[in-house]
């Protein structure tokens, strides 16, 4: 198959996006039998049901609006959630979704923010959830920042609490970063990039290898990760919708363009870290930190040595809070990469903590 970062031609799918002709060639050919695989793999289970790469058939918590975006002549759709408060708002934060998620999981945070008197502002960057899935697109986090202040602006806020969680904390960061004139305080709960992956010993893995593994993809193998990865081996019924939806979206035949989109992010994360530009974020700064986290990318492409000095959370995080000048670090023993699904609790006490000051 000729390499998906080799492509000299393209094709229109069915949702009008762009699939390149080597992923609709293996199609035809019947190369990606590994797609089928898991395709086979998830439909066994009963609980799974076919999404869309769009989350068409799936139901956001509160009402989906879109911001239209304008880039190299193309337009782009942003979904995203706007959810205000009774009364008069304390102000608004915005809540930034990580890789393997969409701004639904946000559901119960922005509830009891907006209990508190807080808009929220919960947007799917392009590439992801409801949003757009183009795949000759060139993904970076200043991209994704300046896409989410042009959301900001349509909507006239000036002024924002910027709340990232794991991708999300990247691109938070960069935002941060950017317009610090925009961003009143920044939040980072387990974000990734606090380290460079590639300095570690990380060898690159292109797009292409990326590409294969998506479309292994199974809701077997999402649960296996999110148990190993996210909740120690500790599996609790709350955890299974962020399972389902990642598998609901790989089961219909447009997924190679969501594959593609897929790897093309996973080589702007690990090509992106936001760990040496810590030292010039301006605002003040709460990093809630999961201890027992260890994610990293490319854990299984180096030795056990190198992989046992990767995603340190309880020391990135102490390191990160060393660097930025107006940081404070919660540390959640015990707690791996989703402070806000595994811990709601502990995760919301210091948050409002936060924005009460």
């Amino acid at each position: 198959m000729t390499p998906i970062h080799e492509l000299i031609a393209s094709r229109t799918s069915r949702s009008g996006y762009l699939i390149p002709v080597a992923v609709l060639v293996a199609l035809a050919c019947g190369a990606l039998s590994g797609l089928a695989e898991s395709s086979a793999q998830t439909t066994s289970d009963s609980s799974i049901r076919e999404l869309g790469i769009r989350l068409e058939k799936y139901d956001y918590p509160f009402e989906v609006r879109w911001h239209k975006e304008s880039i190299a002549d193309r337009e782009f759709e942003m979904a995203y959630m706007d959810v205000t408060p009774k009364g008069e708002s304390k102000g608004t934060v915005v809540l930034l979704h990580g890789k393997n998620f969409s701004g639904a999981y946000w559901e119960r945070t922005a509830k009891d923010l907006t209990a508190l008197g807080y808009r929220v502002v919960i947007p799917d960057q392009i590439g992801f959830g409801k949003s757009s899935k183009p795949t000759d697109f060139q993904y970076s986090f200043i991209g994704m920042a300046a896409s989410t202040k042009s959301l900001l602006d349509e909507l006239k806020i000036e002024r924002a609490t910027i709340l990232g969680h794991s991708m999300g904390g990247m691109l938070a960061a960069r935002f941060a970063l950017t317009y610090p004139e925009l961003t009143e305080k920044l939040v980072l709960v387990n974000p990734i990039g606090l380290e460079d992956w590639s300095v570690k010993g990380v060898p690159y893995r292109g797009i292409d290898a990326w590409y294969q593994r998506e479309l292994k993809k199974s809701a077997a193998g999402i649960k296996k990760y999110q148990l190993e990865s996210y909740y120690d081996g500790v599996w609790k019924p709350e955890y299974q919708p962020w399972v389902d939806v990642l598998a609901g979206m790989s089961m219909g035949e447009n997924y190679p363009q969501l594959a593609l989109v897929q790897a093309q992010t996973y080589d702007m994360i690990y090509s992106q870290p936001v760990v040496h530009d810590l030292d010039r974020i301006k605002p003040p700064t709460l990093l809630i930190i999961g201890g027992r986290d260890r994610t990293a990318l490319g854990k299984d492409l180096v030795s056990p040595e190198v992989k046992a000095t990767l995603g340190q959370y309880q020391e990135l995080g102490k390191n990160a809070a060393s660097k930025i000048p107006d940081a404070k670090l919660v540390l959640l023993d015990g707690i791996g990469h989703l402070p806000h699904i595994e811990a709601y609790d502990r995760f919301l006490t210091p948050l409002n903590s936060f924005l009460r000051k």
